[in-house]
């Protein structure tokens, strides 16, 4: 029924309430959005499109079943299909912060979806009896967090990190003759290339790329057909499996049913598995990005050895000021991703009983974590890693004067007299080979040889050549 102030009169069964005359939505939704007027978040696009799929595969499953008339089936996977392209994110308002079981998501889509496939039927289609059909808020929210997750990791965060990580390969080859100052403790070590170095961290990527690969087994694993508490309650057995399949076949991800649906609703283990590896995929950005900003740092009284491409202007007083800009985005996105680490493995131990209740947030935090881990390696490949220039004179006049090379005479002087050799190098400001003349028998074609840096960065890597 209309109003003349533009709204509508919904009910429910606590009751009348006014909805927005232009809502897809009905009563369960808008007093959701009354009660958690809390953060101003609403749940992330991926995640509504996971519901979207989901009711589109539990009308075919329920069809498939014979429980559901094939016409209103149909209706209902029209609709669900429209949300699962994301043509009605803006009919999803309700908060992040919600009831833990996201009994109030789940029921904003089976209203959505009711409204939009009563619209096509020209009858009416109920959010509950028909699109809910067979599901509970308790398996449909957790089975909606695996597969937005499984697809955004799909669709998103892997393809992003083999791009890093092909990427600084590409670089490391290129860079494999240069020969720069090894840093322990941020102080000089021995020689290595940068090729070696970039290298190091392509393989940081790719590491990190398998850890998602794997924690994603579990992932795949879906809680639909546990309904309320796991016992599959109200659903056919086959119902599960059913829904799985449909899932695979709409997502191209390859999804089955839980093994133990008691698992999969009491708990978030594998959302805290994937966040893990998450988190690791950050520090092992953080790390990068910090060694770029390292090299990069300058140019006159800092490293200088590097230089970044120039985005921007670095600042508002001092002219001609240009900051390694991308990595510290990227150093922020690692620290956003570490702490909804945090969050995730506090909601992950919210398992009370036959239920996690702290689902919404697991799905924000989960969500956003692959979507800014994707979109930062993306960033730093290319605007960052490709174009970055070396400075090969800075890096050859720090070589040359690197005291520490002198480990390298330790098998033919011993660590003692090399000790001695350097600490002078460094106190008089003299070539190691200058005093290594002074200080050793060795001949000037043997110090020549054994001092060489390229040589000495030979190894690091079993089986290369």
């Amino acid at each position: 029924m209309m109003s003349a102030q533009g709204f509508r009169t919904e009910s429910d069964s606590m009751g009348e309430l006014q909805v927005a005359m232009d809502a897809l939505y009905g009563a369960q939704t808008q007093r959701a959005v009354e009660n958690f007027a809390i953060s101003g978040l609403a749940m992330p696009s991926r995640f509504i499109q996971a519901l979207g799929l989901i009711k589109a595969a539990t009308a075919e499953a329920n069809q498939a079943l014979g429980d559901l008339d094939p016409t209103i089936a149909g209706a209902i996977i029209r609709a669900a299909e429209s949300v699962a392209d994301g043509a009605h994110d803006e009919q999803f308002p309700v908060d992040v912060f919600q009831t833990g079981s996201g009994t109030s998501s789940n029921m904003n889509a089976n209203e959505v979806i009711a409204h939009l496939a009563s619209e096509d039927l020209g009858a009416t289609v109920h959010p509950n009896d028909h699109v809910n059909m067979s599901q509970s808020s308790n398996d449909v929210i957790p089975t909606a967090i695996h597969v937005a997750a499984a697809v955004a990791c799909t669709e998103e965060l892997r393809p992003a990190l083999n791009h890093l990580a092909a990427t600084l390969e590409e670089r490391a080859e290129a860079l494999s003759d240069v020969t720069t100052t090894g840093r322990t403790h941020l102080m000089d070590a021995m020689p290595v290339t940068l090729g070696q170095e970039v290298g190091g961290w392509a393989y940081q990527v790719r590491q990190g790329e398998v850890r998602v690969r794997e924690a994603m087994e579990r992932i795949r694993a879906l809680a639909q057909g546990g309904t309320a508490v796991g016992t599959g309650i109200n659903a056919r057995p086959a119902f599960g499996g059913e829904v799985a399949a449909a899932l695979t076949r709409r997502s191209g991800v390859r999804f089955e049913q839980s093994r133990n649906c008691f698992e999969s609703l009491s708990s978030q283990d594998a959302a805290v598995e994937l966040s893990g590896q998450l988190k690791t995929v950050a520090v092992s950005l953080m790390k990068i990005s910090n060694d770029l900003r390292w090299m990069n740092s300058g140019p006159l009284a800092g490293l200088g050895e590097i230089a970044l491409p120039a985005l921007q202007p670095g600042s508002s007083i001092m002219p001609g000021k240009v900051n390694p800009v991308i990595p510290e985005a990227v150093a922020q996105v690692s620290a956003q991703v570490i702490g909804n680490d945090t969050t995730i493995t506090v909601a992950g131990q919210s398992g009370n009983f036959q239920l996690n209740v702290m689902l919404p947030v697991v799905a924000h935090n989960l969500l956003q974590s692959i979507s800014l881990l994707a979109n930062g390696a993306q960033a730093l490949a290319d605007r960052a890693v490709a174009g970055f220039s070396v400075n090969r004179d800075r890096l050859e006049a720090a070589l040359g004067r690197n005291p520490i090379l002198v480990t390298a005479l330790n098998t033919e002087i011993g660590y003692e007299l090399g000790a001695k050799i350097a600490k002078r190098a460094y106190a008089e400001g003299r070539p190691l080979m200058e005093l290594a003349r002074e200080m050793t028998d060795l001949s000037d074609d043997e110090l020549t040889r054994l001092l060489d840096p390229k040589t000495l960065t030979a190894g690091g890597i079993p089986g290369a050549d």
